[in-house]
């Protein structure tokens, strides 16, 4: 396996070594975040990233760009240019962990070996769990902003849709960023709207869930929102199946636990936006790390694996309760930055993940709704009444949250906004 890095880097051959101190399985902004940490804190050559690809996506900007205030390649880096200074790129993916050894296996059969690991390998989109979806995102009207080889064209659908149902979907399994199906529903009422068309069109933001939003703060001025837009709210919906040739959605009704009640709805649509449920990569999914769900078993405070001590996750692959955000992957870089290394010296973790999640609601091309949260409730960091829609938290999330995506955290300087918090908590007003 061999690749090209421009005489400026300064990372390592990928091929230099089979064994490393720290290998980070993943290269996204978990693993690269926890990749970077670690690069300057141990022996060159000592961190080993194992990632397939080339590309790097911002995967928070595709709501915009499927709204048309960003471009995908805004959004889009080299893998190569972002890999942290002696660290080595091994540009392959697992296909076997082996625990037990401290060993993983690599597509084509090549063997890694580590004295610790940090998994960070993501969720992976399962569009196919959905009945005939993947063959309708390759027909007319069908989309999705989640996939960087389908999120233009939701903007371009929306550009020269005329009228009848838009329809958008939240599934009922985990997903990435579980606000953005409906962000890329107000969006498109704005753009709708601005053309003139939209009295010719029903928006229908469809849901498994049994309320518009997860997080309890924030449902009142999000109903509030879609109740202003139009917006038809249908809880308890999964999306099950398209047919594309009848341009129809299947949906499941739900009970108020999740489970499917044997009824079923069909909804005719001239766009439909796919919300697409989520899994753990494979690989993970049948590794002995994994929970009955396929998803990374650790200590939901520690972030530490609960059968093997010397390995710990980052970001959507864990079965920890937070929304599965770039924004927890933050505080989860400042956990086992600390963990690890209290491991690394023989000693037990004490650092407790706080839960924290974020989700900037767009719902409008120029306002959002600044959502951050844990599990228990509201987590919010700035002074300011956040849950009414404002330009400020629009500003951040186009402008400020990429910079600081691109230049703190995938680099693992940025721990999250813990200590701001603190401090703004002191002038919060309810």
């Amino acid at each position: 396996m061999s690749f090209t890095i421009e005489p400026t880097m300064k990372a390592t051959s990928a091929v230099c070594a089979k064994h490393f101190k720290l290998l980070v399985v993943g290269g996204g902004a978990g693993g690269l975040g926890a990749a970077s940490k670690f690069a300057r804190k141990l022996p060159k050559g000592s961190v080993g990233i194992v990632e397939p690809h080339e590309d790097h996506y911002y995967q928070p900007g595709f709501t915009l760009v499927g709204g048309g205030l960003m471009t995908l390649e805004a959004n889009r880096r080299k893998e190569a240019k972002l890999i942290p200074r002696d660290a080595t790129w091994i540009q392959n993916e697992v296909v076997l962990f082996t625990p037990t050894q401290n060993a993983l296996t690599l597509k084509g059969g090549e063997d890694l070996s580590y004295d610790y690991m940090v998994i960070a390998m993501g969720a992976h989109l399962r569009f196919d769990k959905i009945k005939g979806a993947l063959e309708a995102l390759e027909t007319s009207g069908v989309c999705s902003n989640y996939s960087p080889f389908h999120v233009e064209k939701h903007f371009q659908e929306v550009l020269t849709f005329k009228g009848g149902n838009a329809i958008y979907t939240y599934p009922n399994a985990p997903i990435k960023c579980a606000g953005a199906p409906q962000k890329a529903c107000y969006i498109t009422d704005s753009i709708l709207r601005k053309r003139g068309v939209r009295d010719d069109a029903k928006l229908i933001y469809a849901t498994s869930l049994n309320r518009i939003f997860g997080p309890e703060s924030y449902i009142e001025p999000l109903e509030k929102v879609a109740c202003e837009k139009e917006i038809e709210v249908k809880t308890r919906r999964n999306l099950i199946e398209v047919d594309s040739n009848s341009k129809t959605a299947i949906f499941e009704v739900l009970d108020v636990d999740g489970a499917p009640t044997g009824d079923t709805e069909s909804l005719e649509y001239s766009l439909l936006h796919i919300g697409p449920p989520c899994s753990a990569p494979k690989a993970l999914r049948s590794s002995p790390f994994a929970d009955k769900t396929g998803f990374m078993d650790v200590d939901g405070e520690t972030l530490q694996s609960k059968r093997f001590p010397n390995v710990f996750g980052v970001g959507d692959c864990m079965n920890t309760p937070n929304a599965k955000t770039a924004a927890s992957v933050s505080s989860h870089l400042k956990t086992i930055d600390k963990n690890l290394s209290q491991v690394m010296l023989g000693k037990k973790p004490k650092s407790k993940y706080d839960g924290y999640a974020s989700c900037p609601l767009v719902v409008s091309r120029n306002s959002a709704i600044l959502a951050e949260f844990n599990p228990e409730g509201p987590l919010e960091t700035t002074p300011f009444n956040q849950k009414k829609p404002s330009r400020w938290a629009y500003f951040l999330k186009r402008h400020i949250l990429p910079a600081l995506y691109w230049n703190g955290l995938i680099k693992g300087y940025w721990n999250g906004p813990g200590t701001m918090r603190k401090f703004t908590r002191m002038f919060k007003s309810e």
